[in-house]
């Protein structure tokens, strides 16, 4: 190849560097001994192979500098003018190019190759070539470059996946998504937010996706059900202690604002707590300061609230149980989230997921849901939402001997209104209340609450003041409970 030629030729390769042709593969080869460039040529060209020759690597890492290349592989000499193939495939992953580079050299050392694979060459060919065998490893190359696209790909998909999804949500339904979009959209905001919804909905779900969404997601994220401690120790677990501030302190102890400083805390049913401690919240809230019991010294905090309710806080401010200045404080943000009765089209995915989750922690088969059992699952009104198909399908997959999940095996006739109540059993009976309790009385004379005031409580003396086995029976969760029993001024 004369000057000249050779001149159009390197003009020509430059041009190609920046080019997209589908149908070719694009391979960038830099060798200085015009011979080897001819026998390559004239061995790949009719393969489907487009080459672009580089007699001297400074002109191709003058080009990378300038812009991307477009290549699919690199081919390159160990002796180079200037520098060295191995210096060159050093500078090439120094600036974030991670093309496949295959090293042709005449040493055949262990050492060489050695080198060649740690400054990052794909593969090690020796001389004099083989070109078949280089055609092998040219194949590998492409196919691994493809490998390292689809990984890239996935990698961005899965990482846009987690910017909009939390692990372990499952939102399919409108209502949900709503929320969880706008959860996404406050999360990296100062403002208090007041997460509103029934009871096993999902409310510490959606505050745990705004801390981890949010720019506090390196600090610590802690929740406390406000309606399953006493009011005293309540105050004393928010805003901590000296030592012998009351009776059983026996040593300092900080509080959760204090342990909360530089993330989120979830006040979780805040519309339980009393009015004296949401006075004290509210000035947290307006001075960023708290006070330990028993001291008299101010200490900075710099926490993010959450509060969280199954009641509707308006309803409690008109009848003067919620004060209003903090109900304002807390609701600038308010999030609600929908009962799954509304949200028909997460119960499969949820119940899907249970399912998956409950074989493998109890070492089951992997089962799967009849016909009939989806059905009757989207037409089911489940009153204690998420919690109580969690609840359900768990149940299930440990009581169930079949490969599928018969309507029977999740247990849910018990729930029904007119189902009667055995005392003697532990199984759930929440909405069951025995007819010879009303008996003999004027009917629109007795109010639910006091149906089921009598229910809890002669269900807890049944079971000799056990709060657990109490629970149990009833087919609530042990902190509503709590709260029912201190709503009936039984804290004991």
């Amino acid at each position: 190849m004369d000057k000249c030629a050779k001149m159009w030729h390197f003009s020509s390769a430059v041009a190609k560097l920046n080019k997209n042709q589908n149908s070719d593969t694009q391979v960038i080869v830099i060798e200085d001994d015009v011979d080897v460039q001819d026998l390559l040529q004239a061995y790949f060209s009719p393969r489907g192979y487009s080459l672009t020759f580089f007699d001297n690597p400074m002109n191709l890492l003058a080009e990378a500098r300038k812009t991307n290349l477009t290549a699919d592989a690199i081919i390159t000499d160990l002796v180079l003018p200037e520098i060295s193939g191995m210096e060159l495939i050093k500078k090439l992953r120094g600036w974030g190019i991670h093309l496949p580079i295959i090293l042709m050299t005449s040493r055949s050392s262990v050492q060489t190759a050695f080198e060649a694979t740690q400054a990052g060459a794909f593969d090690f060919i020796v001389k004099p070539l083989q070109l078949p065998q280089l055609e092998v490893s040219l194949q590998r190359a492409l196919k691994f470059k493809q490998i390292l696209h689809e990984n890239t790909t996935l990698r961005q998909a899965l990482k846009e996946r987690s910017d909009s999804q939390i692990e372990g949500i499952i939102a399919k339904s409108p209502g949900f998504r709503a929320a969880l979009e706008l959860a996404k959209r406050v999360s990296t905001s100062s403002a208090n937010i007041l997460i509103t919804g029934e009871s096993g909905t999902g409310k510490e779900v959606i505050a745990k996706a705004i801390h981890e969404w949010g720019n506090r997601k390196n600090g610590p994220f802690l929740a406390i059900n406000c309606a399953a401690i006493p009011e005293a120790l309540l105050e004393a677990e928010l805003f901590g202690h000296t030592k012998g501030s009351f009776t059983g302190a026996i040593d300092k102890k900080e509080g959760l604002f204090e342990e909360a400083q530089g993330g989120i805390l979830l006040l979780d049913e805040i519309g339980d707590m009393g009015l004296p401690l949401q006075a004290k919240i509210l000035r947290v809230l307006q001075e960023r300061k708290i006070k330990r019991i028993g001291e008299n010294k101010y200490r900075d905090v710099d926490v993010r609230v959450i509060a969280a309710t199954h009641k509707n806080l308006k309803n409690e401010v008109m009848e003067k149980r919620f004060r209003e200045d903090l109900f304002f404080r807390l609701n600038v943000i308010p999030i609600h989230i929908p009962p799954l009765r509304n949200r028909k089209e997460d119960i499969i995915p949820l119940a899907e997921h249970f399912l998956s989750r409950f074989a493998i922690l109890n070492s089951v088969h992997a089962k799967k849901f009849s016909k009939e059992t989806l059905s009757y699952l989207l037409t089911h009104t489940w009153p204690g939402n998420v919690r109580e198909l969690e609840n359900t399908i768990e149940r299930a997959v440990v009581l169930s001997e079949r490969d599928e999940i018969k309507v029977s095996d999740l247990l849910l006739e018990e729930y029904s209104s007119a189902s009667r109540v055995n005392y003697n059993s532990e199984e759930p009976v929440a909405a069951a209340v025995e007819i010879e309790e009303i008996s003999g009385t004027d009917e629109e004379s007795v109010k639910l609450e006091k149906i089921v005031k009598r229910h809890i409580l002669k269900i807890l003396d049944l079971n000799k003041g056990a709060k657990d086995k109490t629970a149990k029976m009833l087919g609530i969760d042990r902190k509503t409970l709590y709260r029912k029993l201190n709503d009936y001024g039984l804290t004991h």
